[in-house]
């Protein structure tokens, strides 16, 4: 894909989010269950901006009573949906501001990797809504450490050289992260925030570990189709003859209970 219509715009990345991008820390999820106060086969679970349900998918593994998938991209949705064939998942149009959804119909709204698209004030007053009493609006990121990996450094690090001072809309480890615990705080529709971070490692093979730049939308826009086809074939020269890429990724979460 050469052309993009707009940031948060996924059309036509939605085959390789699908089929290369990671899954969350799994102790992550089972300590954010953990925040309930009922069963987790009593729990409905909303997610908003679901993507292509990688997500969803391992909370509806975890054992939920129901889920919903909500998203805006008709190509991300129509991937859920075929990714989640074998699923009691339900999808549905909707956006994080307008979810579509009846007032007080989930125990659990969750945003992964998504909320930074997102209206804030918006988003939150719309969730409260969705939300039973005592409910939770948990949003999470899956940045990769590449610390830990001078290779990924390096690669990262070209970035720079194609567009000195490149922002991340959020990597996870920037923008809305900075200070979302603060604001969750500080909103009236929520309290008692809780964070929480795991780490853990996937073994990629180069072809996944390309696959997961190539579904990136805010470098895309950035850099323009000349220079992200550069910053791809850069990262292919990188990782040429290598068969396994190790890559950490460093799961955060935020999590906070819906005021009555």
């Amino acid at each position: 894909m050469d052309k993009l219509l707009c940031a948060g715009d996924f059309t036509g990345l939605a085959n390789d989010y699908s089929q290369n991008r990671p899954n969350y820390c799994s102790s992550v999820l089972q300590a954010l269950l953990g925040l309930f106060d009922k069963k987790t086969n009593e729990i409905d679970f909303v997610d908003v901006g679901a993507g292509t349900g990688i997500w969803t998918r391992m909370v509806h593994d975890a054992g939920v009573r129901s889920i919903t998938a909500v998203e805006p991209n008709a190509d991300m949705r129509a991937i859920g949906i075929a990714d989640c064939l074998n699923t009691s998942v339900r999808w549905s149009a909707g956006s994080a501001e307008a979810t579509g959804l009846p007032e007080g119909s989930a125990d659990w709204l969750s945003m992964a990797s998504s909320f930074h698209w997102a209206n804030f004030d918006s988003a939150t007053r719309e969730f409260h809504r969705v939300l039973r009493p005592s409910g939770r609006f948990t949003a999470l990121w899956n940045p990769r450490l590449i610390e830990v990996n001078i290779l990924l450094v390096e690669i990262e690090a070209y970035l720079e050289t194609l567009r000195p001072n490149i922002k991340r809309i959020s990597s996870g480890r920037s923008g809305i992260t900075e200070t979302l615990n603060e604001k969750l705080w500080a909103s009236q529709y929520f309290e008692d925030v809780v964070y929480l971070e795991g780490r853990h490692v996937i073994e990629m093979t180069p072809s996944r570990y390309l696959g997961v730049w190539r579904s990136v939308n805010d470098l895309r826009v950035q850099l323009g189709p000349d220079k992200f086809n550069s910053f791809l074939n850069f990262v292919e020269r990188q990782i040429d003859g290598l068969e396994v890429i190790k890559a950490t990724y460093w799961t955060r979460a935020w999590s906070a209970r819906r005021k009555d």
